[in-house]
């Protein structure tokens, strides 16, 4: 979107009454100027959107019995945040067409995707994957943390289940069952107990019925683990692997290139170095470089500085 459509946009929701609105789009102009290196403006935005935020009263969304379940979030990512395989950057976009001409489809008596299954390892896209599916269809973003609902609510999770997916048919959005593993084990495993075979059981069941305007997105490092009954109930499965050689090179100058002091990294030395690390990693790694360029200014940036970085990356997560 470009900048007068920003400001466009940002003064009709102001002028028809949509906070959640007005607050989406000063956050994706702030995200916008950031872009364009312009962080203390980016940063000045933020500032008083989180000030605001502080000083009103937080009106409960949500039914007592799922406070500390559901966190809700309007996300301010877009489609060129992710970097990811074109089958995934394209699967992406067809669930964001298909919802955005979902009436057309249904003139033809066809559905949109709206149950989705992310499957892959850690810090390789699929969280960032729902956020940008929500900011870009203009809805906020609720996570359904399943590992404190089983925990917590043991014996009672069927019900909470229940009603999520009474507010899932309530308050369109993109619901997020974040940890699905918790719930959607295989039913056959022996050292399985009743109570989450019911619970499966009653997820199956609630899934396949609703009918709702939300988008439904389940999360698990590991498909294996899941019941293939499951399978069948999404609308479609995207798998995330950690990143191809071309996807470590795009990483390293999204995250590198625009800072000023990177001019003489060779980013294709880095590669063989960064194997085994994630989407994730590999851009934390980036901004641990930057911050010790920013805050030691005899340091300038170089690959040595950025393979340090990385290989305390490595010795955290892998060691």
């Amino acid at each position: 979107m470009a900048k007068a459509e920003y400001l466009i946009s940002l003064i009709k929701s102001h002028y028809n009454n949509e906070p959640e609105r007005f607050t989406t789009l000063a956050l994706q102009i702030a995200a916008h100027e950031a872009k364009l290196g312009h962080t203390i403006v980016a940063n000045e935005i933020k500032s008083i959107i989180d000030k605001s935020k502080d000083q009103k009263p937080k009106n409960k969304t949500f039914n007592p019995e799922l406070q500390g379940l559901i966190i809700e979030d309007v996300p301010a990512v877009n489609l060129s945040d992710i970097i990811a395989s074109p089958d995934i950057s394209d699967k992406i976009k067809r669930i964001i067409m298909e919802f955005v001409q979902r009436d057309k489809l249904r003139k033809h008596d066809l559905q949109n995707r709206r149950k989705i299954l992310l499957s892959g390892p850690p810090g390789t896209g699929k969280t960032l994957t729902a956020s940008i599916i929500a900011n870009e269809l203009d809805l906020p973003l609720y996570t359904i943390l399943m590992d404190k609902m089983v925990t917590k609510f043991m014996g009672e999770t069927s019900a909470k289940l229940r009603q999520v997916f009474d507010l899932i048919e309530q308050k369109q959005g993109v619901y997020l069952f974040d940890e699905f593993d918790a719930i959607g084990g295989e039913r056959s495993r022996d050292n399985d107990v009743g109570e989450m075979r019911r619970v499966l059981n009653s997820f199956l069941q609630f899934i396949e019925r609703d009918n709702s305007d939300s988008l439904i997105i389940a999360i698990t490092n590991n498909k294996a683990l899941l019941d293939q009954a499951l399978f069948r109930r999404f609308d479609d499965v995207i798998l995330y692997n950690l990143p191809t050689e071309n996807e470590k090179l795009e990483l390293l100058q999204n995250r590198l290139a625009r800072f000023s002091n990177s001019k003489n990294v060779d980013f294709k030395d880095l590669l063989n170095d960064i194997n085994g690390l994630s989407h994730a990693e590999i851009s934390l790694a980036c901004l641990d470089a930057i911050k010790e360029t920013v805050l030691n200014e005899s340091k300038p940036m170089s690959n040595e500085l950025i393979l340090k970085a990385i290989k305390d990356r490595n010795d955290a997560y892998h060691k």
